[in-house]
């Protein structure tokens, strides 16, 4: 009699089961839903703003042959990013799904305004990664993503994933995520910062840049004429949640050199033997920054101590790059160069920004007893008064290929 009670019993119990999640399932099922890869976010002539999803259709296998995933792009007014998804599901019938989003794009125009109320609604939101890239783009976020094509990638998800991987061996761009974003906002120490997207000049005027030193470039004002209109070069430069102003490529460089995540970079040097050329340097840290706050008068005292080894990649006929002399002058002109960016750096940080997107705050936190005694010293308005030192080493080994035997 137990026997058939308990089997009577497991019987109900799957079947309750069956009933409980049925309903979550056809939701939820593949079909039932689109899954959002961007969201773009731009101002409008009214109070709200325009919201744009761009999708991708998994591909199918009906009838025994394959079919690419297609990317769409569906724009929507609403005052909010939860009512524009609300509407969004409305009009497509299906139930937007925000786990696979790799990017969170905001114009200009809306991060001047302020962005926390959306940074807060999204990470609020259980479907949202952390991780998911944060840019700031220069044109419209709508435009900026119907550009976003891949051009080596098959997927519009895998170019995503990777593009910020290039920091690493350029500097040019950043590795901004929301969530890096979110907790800046609440940092004591530190202020927020966003990749800086946009659309390539020549895209709409077939012009060139009007910057004359390559490493002044950033998006929106680069030379690059591809099949990808997009791009990604520099930085956005937020105070508290609002965008203040926007870093190019060198002084992108500067930031990775101080956060210590990057594997090498490229710079244009004064040649010492020739002052109307440049030499083309390729530098790899040999060790993290050294970074060093001292309190002096009330003002921070900031050091930089940074040693790379360097090759020398531009060649000419007519220059011994394997004298000891002639390798000695280009460091000391390395040295200069990369000392006199990365000062010109931090006090457009301090003076001009009055933003320590750095991190320096941090550095700071030993020249004081206890917690509460930093917040109250004020870093974020005190790091106007920073003063910097910096001090380069480079030590220059010829070419890549040209070496004594």
């Amino acid at each position: 009699m137990k026997e058939i009670i308990k089997k009577i019993f497991i019987i109900i119990l799957i079947i309750m089961f069956f009933v409980a999640f049925s309903n979550s399932y056809k939701a939820l099922n593949i079909d039932n839903l689109a899954f959002v890869v961007a969201i773009g976010i731009d101002s409008t002539d009214t109070n709200k703003f325009k919201i744009t999803f761009q999708f991708v259709n998994p591909p199918s296998t009906s009838e025994g042959s394959i079919q690419e995933a297609k990317i769409l792009e569906d724009a929507v007014e609403a005052t909010s990013i939860p009512n524009a998804l609300n509407i969004m599901n409305s009009y497509l019938a299906r139930k937007l799904d925000l786990s696979h989003c790799r990017n969170i794009i905001f114009s200009e125009a809306v991060a001047k305004q302020g962005i926390s109320n959306h940074i807060y609604t999204l990470m609020n939101d259980v479907q949202v990664r952390p991780t998911s890239n944060i840019i700031v783009t220069t044109c419209t976020a709508n435009v900026y993503i119907k550009n976003s094509i891949p051009s080596l990638e098959t997927s519009i998800t895998r170019y995503y994933d990777i593009f910020t991987n290039s920091s690493k061996y350029t500097g040019y761009v950043s590795n901004a995520t929301i969530g890096d974003f979110y907790n800046a906002l609440v940092c004591n120490s530190c202020e927020p910062y966003a990749i800086l997207g946009g659309v390539t000049s020549s895209k709409f005027t077939g012009s060139q840049s009007n910057f004359s030193n390559d490493s002044e470039i950033k998006s929106g004002s680069s030379t690059i004429s591809g099949t990808r209109p997009a791009e990604n070069i520099g930085m956005a430069v937020f105070k508290d949640d609002k965008l203040i102003s926007e870093l190019n490529s060198m002084e992108t460089v500067c930031f990775h050199i101080l956060h210590n995540n990057i594997n090498s970079f490229l710079v244009s040097i004064p040649n010492p033997n020739d002052k109307n050329s440049n030499l083309d340097i390729l530098l790899i840290p040999k060790k993290d920054t050294k970074i060093k706050v001292e309190i002096i008068n009330n003002a921070p005292y900031v050091k930089i101590d940074s040693s790379f080894s360097a090759k020398i990649y531009s060649m000419n006929e007519n220059s011994d790059y394997l004298e000891p002399s002639t390798l000695s002058a280009i460091s000391n002109s390395c040295n200069k160069y990369l000392e006199n960016v990365i000062s010109d750096y931090l006090y457009k940080t301090a003076l001009e920004f009055k933003s320590d997107i750095n991190g320096i705050g941090k550095y700071a936190l030993s020249c004081f007893k206890t917690n509460e005694e930093f917040c109250n010293y004020n870093w974020r308005d005190n790091y106007i008064n920073s003063t910097f030192k910096v001090t380069i080493n480079s030590t220059i080994d010829s070419g890549l290929l040209l070496n004594k035997t």
